[in-house]
């Protein structure tokens, strides 16, 4: 059973953390609706680092281009590389607000934001949020000639995604668009971006947890890390795929009818 679970939070975990439609909210409500335990922020967060991989394979050409820097250190290089820096500079203000919150309020999110009211309410808000995203005027801004102003923007918005039903991918690729990001790298950008604030996440919430993953054993948590990382994959070449013809429109439509199913079933 505790495979099965796992399997099941997996594939949750990885179709929903890069669609835009909140990978939390789905792993809380859909766990409710089966009849199982919620995963909690914690096994939530641990199994997030499949994604995490899938992101560092799915870009990997992105992220460790050496044909022009064979000559220089990994270190000098990644210093002097525009997109680690912008990644850097977008990864400020969650870093702020989610450990503020963690330091101050440990438990807010388990005792107000994850209820199903509030993932209802916010996944409305974020319908009407990434509706306004999709019908912007199409940019020019692209990851090659971006500033980095534009990445602390974005990162801005990112840190919002730490409310539950507010999707990380949805938050951060709408203000891209709003900010005239064209749409590819508008998701490109996202996905990169994410993989800091999902890493750092993963890291704090397997150590306030650390005893809480012995009662699970370590080859349950494996697969789901594996399922994670393989329904990533298939989410990541989806979403790049689909958006930049399609833009948000079918992602909107979903979170009013996932909101209103979540109201009707309070």
């Amino acid at each position: 059973m505790e495979y099965l679970k796992l399997i099941l939070y997996g594939l949750i975990q990885g179709l929903t953390e890069f669609i835009p439609v909140s990978s939390t909210a789905h792993l809380k409500v859909i766990s409710l609706f089966l009849g199982i335990d919620d995963p909690g922020a914690s096994l939530s967060a641990t199994i997030q680092f499949g994604s995490v991989l899938a992101i560092a394979w799915y870009f990997r050409n992105d992220i460790f281009n050496f044909k022009t820097q064979s000559s220089k250190k990994f270190f000098e290089y990644l210093l002097h590389e525009k997109l680690f820096k912008s990644i850097l500079i977008g990864t400020i203000p969650i870093v702020l607000l989610g450990g503020s919150i963690k330091l101050f309020a440990p438990y807010f999110f388990n005792n107000v934001l994850r209820s199903n009211l509030s993932i209802a309410l916010v996944s409305l808000f974020m319908a009407f949020f990434m509706y306004l995203a999709d019908s912007s005027k199409r940019g020019s801004i692209n990851i090659k000639n971006h500033n980095y102003s534009d990445s602390f923007l974005i990162g801005f918005f990112q840190a919002f995604a730490i409310f539950p039903g507010v999707s990380r991918s949805g938050v951060t690729i709408s203000s891209a668009l709003i900010s005239g990001w064209e749409r590819e790298d508008a998701a490109k950008f996202s996905f990169l971006l994410g993989m800091p604030a999902i890493s750092l996440a993963a890291i704090v919430e397997f150590i306030s947890g650390f005893n809480d993953f012995f009662s699970l054993g370590f080859l349950p948590l494996l697969v789901g890390l594996v399922t994670t990382f393989l329904s990533s994959l298939l989410a990541i070449d989806f979403l790049l795929r689909y958006f930049s013809s399609n833009g948000l429109k079918i992602f909107i439509i979903y979170r009013v009818i996932f909101a209103v199913v979540i109201l009707l079933n309070l």
